[in-house]
């Protein structure tokens, strides 16, 4: 009997320091919940705004993009126009030179014009007055500087494009690394386990767990979203946005120099056939990165909607600890 009673009073003892120190682990294990989950709704919060501002950004590249590849077509259907018209103008200066007539009038040169396939007809746009060498000369002049014109404003707009998709790289990095948002969720998603574990032991006690449990309640819904599409998007929005940047970057370096006088005072056939093939890289570049901004900003769009669907979570989460 005696010894029954030792245990027993052993017992007791055990249990009572047990339920003391269930106690302080309730309490530490609130507080690591709280240091855990409390600033995920923040971090959420900031991650779908710069998705938001990063979509603004990339939808304006993209519009700069498009403007600079229409730009750029514009400019070679001009640079066509051109070229027809010094082939036209070469005919009459050989025919000239042959004196088989000294001035061309307006019905032969729209025999050549007309082949040509220009919209811009200067013997249409003329009555009844003769056109001569020197009309064609004004009309390929002033084409000349609409080309140039076109080419600048080419130039500039791909600068923008590239401009925009370098910063649409920098937020979506800053999206993806934002605190380790992964690693806060997973230690919130601990943290409410061990906090569970104190609730059992807690009730040992006779406590009153009922605060606990509906944080328990609230902050466990973590276990359940996936925020893996958040970093998935924002890795594809940055890695689209580098792409147009060097597509970007290239296609103004390369329309510049298109545009260059250099270039185009050189009028050999390897001088022509030079500019002609950067124009058209440059357009091709200019494609490219329209179509890199166009994706980085659908990837930002739908980086928004991941976060939404964790948000709900998020948000009782941090309304229960606060």
């Amino acid at each position: 009997m005696k010894g029954r009673i030792s245990v027993l009073f052993f017992t007791a003892f055990f249990i009572g320091d047990v339920c003391h120190a269930d106690t302080s682990s309730l309490d530490v294990a609130l507080q690591n919940t709280y240091l855990a989950c409390v600033e995920i709704d923040d971090n959420l919060s900031d991650i779908k705004k710069l998705a938001g501002i990063n979509t603004a950004v990339t939808g304006v590249g993209t519009g700069l993009g498009v403007g600079a590849t229409v730009t750029g077509f514009v400019k070679a259907k001009t640079d066509r126009d051109i070229e027809e018209l010094e082939k036209k103008l070469a005919e009459i200066r050989a025919r000239e030179r042959k004196g088989e007539y000294p001035t061309p009038t307006a019905a032969q040169l729209d025999s050549f014009v007309n082949t040509s396939g220009s919209s811009d007809k200067t013997a249409e746009t003329k009555s009844s007055d003769q056109l001569s060498a020197k009309d064609i000369e004004k009309e390929i002049e002033e084409k000349t500087e609409k080309s140039k014109k076109l080419g600048n404003w080419r130039t500039g707009l791909l600068a923008g494009n590239t401009a925009t998709n370098i910063a649409g790289a920098i937020i979506s990095s800053r999206t993806i690394n934002k605190d380790d948002i992964q690693g806060q969720i997973d230690a919130c998603i601990l943290a409410t386990k061990e906090l569970n574990n104190a609730i059992t032991a807690a009730k040992l006690n006779g406590e009153d767990v009922s605060e606990a449990k509906r944080i328990y309640n609230k902050c466990r819904e973590y276990e359940f979203v996936d925020v893996s599409p958040i970093i998935k998007r924002g890795k594809g929005a940055m890695i689209a946005s580098s792409i147009g940047a060097g597509l970007g970057g290239v296609g103004t370096i390369t329309s510049a120099v298109a545009n260059s006088q250099t270039i185009r005072d050189d009028n050999s056939e390897s001088g022509k056939k030079k500019e002609k093939n950067l124009n058209t890289t440059s357009n091709v570049l200019s494609v490219g990165a329209t179509a890199a901004s166009a994706t980085a900003t659908v990837f930002n769009a739908t980086q928004i909607a991941a976060v939404k669907k964790v948000a709900s979570v998020a948000s009782d989460c941090t309304e229960v600890l606060r």
